[in-house]
């Protein structure tokens, strides 16, 4: 690796390594090394595989606060949102480590014999992942594709290559043989577009904007590659006028400024019933002006740093020309920050209204009824998440099925849970990961018909 990247710890501006960035002859050595290792994982049987994943989990587990801070440093998480993160790709390594021993087939009747189906594995799987949760989205992509009998090469984002790099390494440690997984930094012009182009890889995986997506989806299609796509989002968060307005109005800014803003899942448009339109806003003022935005190494932030400068000043020029309602408090320090946002509009064509922003803003929007609801919350090119607040079952059940979002939330803002399946509607996205069907999109079905005769 003859080329460098500095990574800067977002709270601070400071330096924290140097990380070497992979050649075009680099990542594919890796692929080839990934290829070859390919046989022997596809033919390890399945309760060893299951064995070596569990492995795997176990030492992720004994390394989680040391994975934990090693993400504050270099994504300026918060603390507790780090542990949960590397806690996640434990969770997601136990859950699929029982599926190689269930990857089943069918017995499906036919007349003059039987036919068979069979669940194979693709080969090498390209992962891409990006910068606003690098170890959680690194586990979708892995974890079952190993447990299906793939081998991975990974790429993590430039800016936040660090925890991705250490979990290649406890990945060895556990006992997964050399080639099986393999992390490879570099820049999304070389290493993730060779993914896309060598015909080794069989499968891309990729979370990141849309409009990359959309380049690697053309990509792929050269060699009719399967890829899954993990994009962009605008999502809204519905409140009916028989919700529970306090408790909608409190924990609205967790729902967009987690992680700074910077979440495909954010719900970063507020749509409120008018008739509760100005108690909301009260409560979401408190709220929002009690956020915690701190150093995220202490224990109580609740809301850290954008990832870079030029996040941060990206997300800033949305607010050129706009007055906000309200902010949130913001330190005094060196760092990449901004304040939580808080804009009023009714203007659906506004930028900050359409546009996914990718950081600590909401715009916040009234409307008349159920129908003005669902229409304003699909005006979107996006499909991602969700949250509906009402007191009202049958309301729920209507706009959640009249809402197009692949993930939706009544009374709550959880959008990822990783025993049910999680993708996007339209823009946001192409397949699904995560959930008990997972590992199938990583192989191919294959159908034996055996004659009786």
């Amino acid at each position: 690796m003859v080329n460098s990247y500095t990574v800067i710890n977002p709270a601070t501006a400071s330096v924290v390594t140097e990380v070497g960035l992979a050649t075009v002859e680099e990542t594919d050595a890796a692929i080839e090394r990934a290829h070859d290792a390919f046989v022997a994982w596809r033919d390890v049987a399945p309760g060893e595989r299951a064995r070596l994943l569990r492995s795997f989990a176990a030492v992720v587990d004994e390394h989680v606060e040391e994975l934990a801070r090693l993400e504050v440093k270099n994504s300026g998480h918060t603390i507790g949102n780090a542990r949960w993160e590397a806690g996640n790709v434990c969770d997601v390594l136990n859950y699929y480590s029982a599926a190689p021993e269930r990857l089943f087939g069918r017995q499906i009747p036919v007349p003059g014999g039987v036919d068979i189906t069979f669940r194979e594995p693709l080969g090498v799987v390209g992962v891409i992942v990006p910068w606003n949760f690098p170890m959680p989205i690194a586990g979708w992509g892995f974890a079952p594709a190993l447990a299906a009998g793939n081998t991975v090469v990974l790429k993590p984002a430039e800016l936040t290559p660090l925890t991705a790099i250490r979990l290649g390494e406890l990945a060895i440690e556990a006992g997964l043989p050399e080639g099986v997984l393999t992390v490879i930094p570099g820049k999304g012009s070389v290493v993730g577009e060779r993914f896309v182009t060598h015909p080794l890889v069989r499968k891309v995986c990729f979370t990141g904007s849309t409009e990359v997506g959309k380049r690697i989806m053309a990509g792929c299609a050269d060699q009719v590659k399967k890829v899954t796509l993990e994009l962009g989002g605008k999502s809204a968060n519905i409140v009916f006028a028989d919700a529970d307005v306090a408790k909608a109005a409190a924990t609205a800014p967790y729902a967009v400024f987690d992680n700074a803003g910077q979440d495909c899942c954010a719900r970063s448009r507020i749509l409120v019933q008018r008739a509760v339109y100005d108690e909301f806003l009260g409560g979401l003022e408190t709220a929002v002006r009690g956020v915690k935005v701190i150093d995220p190494g202490d224990e109580a932030s609740e809301m850290g740093p954008l990832v870079s400068a030029g996040q941060r000043d990206a997300v800033a020029r949305y607010l050129e020309g706009v007055e906000p309602a309200f902010t949130g408090p913001v330190p005094e320090s060196d760092g990449f920050w901004l304040p939580p946002t808080v804009v009023l509009t009714d203007d659906t064509q506004a930028p900050i209204w359409r546009e996914e922003v990718f950081g600590p803003v909401v715009a916040v929007m009234p409307f008349d009824d159920e129908a003005d609801a669902i229409r304003l919350a699909n005006d979107t090119e996006y499909g991602l998440s969700g949250s509906i607040f009402t007191r009202d079952v049958g309301r729920a059940l209507r706009v959640a099925r009249a809402v197009e979002a692949g993930n939706l939330s009544v009374n709550s803002h959880s959008s990822v849970r990783y025993w049910t399946p999680f993708g996007g509607y339209k823009q946001s996205g192409l397949g699904r990961e995560l959930g008990p069907d997972a590992p199938d999109a990583f192989t191919e079905e294959k159908n034996v018909f055996i004659a009786q005769d």
